[in-house]
């Protein structure tokens, strides 16, 4: 899978998915409703990507690589922030 390249919009797309996510999922999320039709907004353009449609080999682990690097990506962020 390192061979594939994601565009920079689709790892950022997931990195708003992610953050979205991870603020649903404290305990008693505040404004939990508008978190949740987020997530469900950015899930569209996640799955409906045209990347995927020329995607070589299997779409479903290239969707767990893209969410690895997302995560990579934004930790080196998430470290200065702290």
């Amino acid at each position: 899978m390192d061979s594939l390249r994601f565009p920079d919009g689709l790892i950022r797309a997931q990195q708003a998915w992610n953050d979205t996510y991870d603020a649903l999922a404290v305990p008693n999320p505040r404004h939990s409703t508008v978190l949740r039709r987020r997530l469900l907004k950015l899930s569209v353009p996640l799955h409906t990507h045209p990347f995927w449609a020329i995607t070589p080999g299997g779409v479903p682990s290239a969707r767990v690589e893209l969410r690895r690097r997302a995560r990579a990506a934004a930790q080196p962020c998430r470290e200065r922030s702290a």
